[in-house]
């Protein structure tokens, strides 16, 4: 998927054709409940308002993706306010980024949501110096692997045991790095 820039603001133009026109901002205290709110409809064992509030206040890089009007269109004083489609949370290293939380709303997903957050997060990497970026995944989250494979992440590793399962279990996580080339196009790398 393609992305055009507004300003300072990117948004998603297959996305904008239809009507709603994605940005993306930092996160903040005030977007939690609708992060939570989201976060709990996509997991069985979602993030609690302490990690998010600790990965805030640790400084690592939140965002939300969410709707909103073009910028030439005025809102009228009725229009509803943007709705958050997904956020993302990741962590700085020693040049790398390592990605925490990606999320889309159950009821926006395979819409390319999560792809494009996937490429602010590379132009994000690139900005502070960070050359790889790291993530781990759910064993069983095929879904979520094939995105990763197509925006030219590789399995690296597999961490046992890492995730909690139902019933008491634990389920494994596959490492998975993408090194970046110096500049990226904010045209998500691996789009078809």
């Amino acid at each position: 998927m393609s992305a055009q820039f507004r300003g300072t603001r990117p948004v998603a133009a297959g996305l904008a054709a239809a009507g709603a026109a994605p940005t993306i901002r930092p996160m903040t205290v005030f977007d939690l409940d609708a992060v939570l709110s989201i976060e709990q409809r996509a997991y069985s064992f979602p993030w609690s308002r302490g990690n998010f509030i600790d990965s805030l206040a640790s400084g690592y890089g939140a965002w939300v993706l969410e709707t909103s009007r073009p910028a030439e269109s005025p809102r009228p004083v009725t229009a509803e306010p943007p709705r958050l489609l997904g956020y993302y949370l990741a962590m700085p290293g020693v040049e790398e980024l390592h990605l925490l939380n990606i999320t889309v709303a159950p009821d926006c997903q395979g819409q390319g949501h999560g792809r494009w957050m996937l490429g602010h997060l590379q132009q994000q990497a690139v900005a502070q110096s960070a050359p790889t970026l790291w993530l781990e995944v759910r064993a069983h989250n095929l879904r979520a692997q094939a995105l990763y494979l197509r925006c030219g992440f590789e399995t690296v590793g597999r961490r046992k045991a890492y995730y909690p399962a139902g019933q008491g279990q634990r389920e494994d996580a596959l490492v998975m790095r993408k090194a970046l080339a110096q500049a990226v196009d904010p045209a998500v790398e691996g789009s078809a």
